[in-house]
């Protein structure tokens, strides 16, 4: 997903400042969503990352989808509204995707926001490959949406 990421920054970089805000947020989700997981799988032990280490990637996960939701779509899709029927099309085939990784997302934060104690190394390790999963649909539709607009634009 990194990978991705430095490939959609050298693309479109600099094409919108939202744009890049965006990518920007997306990296410190992706690289903190990294550390989770590292920390996981970094012995034959089962650990677990500790309570702000996981509470703060849930902030970072609402913050990342409510800008997409709350700026970005619509920004793109107002855009791609301006730049032709092909491109508004495929927005508008996008978007439901999209929703539904948010509500994956969402439904993992409000399993772990609060949690003080986590006891079940199983579950979590689960949780955590699911919205890794969940992420890299995500990044993959997002794309697609930049990918068209920064084309026809």
């Amino acid at each position: 997903m990194l990978n991705q990421l430095d490939q959609a920054k050298e693309k479109w970089g600099g094409y919108h400042s939202l744009i890049d805000r965006w990518l920007e947020d997306r990296q410190q989700l992706l690289v903190n969503f990294c550390s989770l997981f590292k920390v996981m799988d970094t012995t034959n032990q089962q650990t677990l990352p500790d309570y702000d280490s996981l509470t703060k990637f849930c902030q970072q996960l609402v913050d990342y989808i409510s800008l997409g939701h709350f700026e970005v779509y619509e920004s793109l899709v107002s855009e791609c509204d301006v730049e032709g029927e092909t491109s508004l099309n495929l927005a508008k085939n996008l978007y439901p995707e999209i929703t539904k990784t948010t509500e994956l997302a969402l439904a993992f934060n409000d399993k772990y926001i609060n949690i003080k104690n986590i006891d079940k190394y199983e579950i979590l390790s689960k949780d955590l490959s699911k919205i890794g999963e969940v992420l890299a649909t995500r990044i993959e539709l997002e794309d697609q949406l930049i990918d068209t607009l920064h084309r026809n634009h």
